[in-house]
């Protein structure tokens, strides 16, 4: 899917990493599916702990990656807030909650992406 070089792509995940830190997302995992899907080059999942916290998490990122240039092309999800998904083009980014994380298991679906420290990814 890559729009942009492999350097900008990394820094729109770090970017979107950080502004998820930033509000307390937890357990974020990052999964490279470049080499198996069109869709995007990187899975960004986390989860929050209430409806407010995932609006939160989703405007964070949003608001982080859009000052970089990088706007949100689709988002879907807001208003419920229990699965939020922000799509950047080569990047797409899942925001859930406990229930429907564990529900839907993004994780297991993508098992053929690669897994991506996200402290390795930050220091690239």
């Amino acid at each position: 899917m890559t729009e942009l070089s492999l350097e900008k792509v990394n820094e729109m995940a770090k970017m979107a990493i950080e502004a998820l830190e930033d509000k307390k997302a937890e357990d974020i995992r990052v999964i490279d599916i470049s080499q198996v899907s069109v869709l995007a080059d990187y899975f960004i999942i986390a989860n929050g702990s209430n409806r407010s916290q995932i609006q939160a998490l989703s405007d964070s990122v949003e608001e982080k990656l859009g000052r970089a240039g990088y706007p949100v092309k689709q988002m879907e999800g807001y208003e419920t807030a229990n699965w939020v998904l922000l799509d950047f083009g080569d990047i797409m980014v899942h925001i859930f909650d406990h229930e429907n994380r564990i529900f839907y298991d993004l994780e297991r679906i993508w098992r053929d992406g690669k897994i991506v420290d996200t402290n390795t990814l930050k220091n690239k």
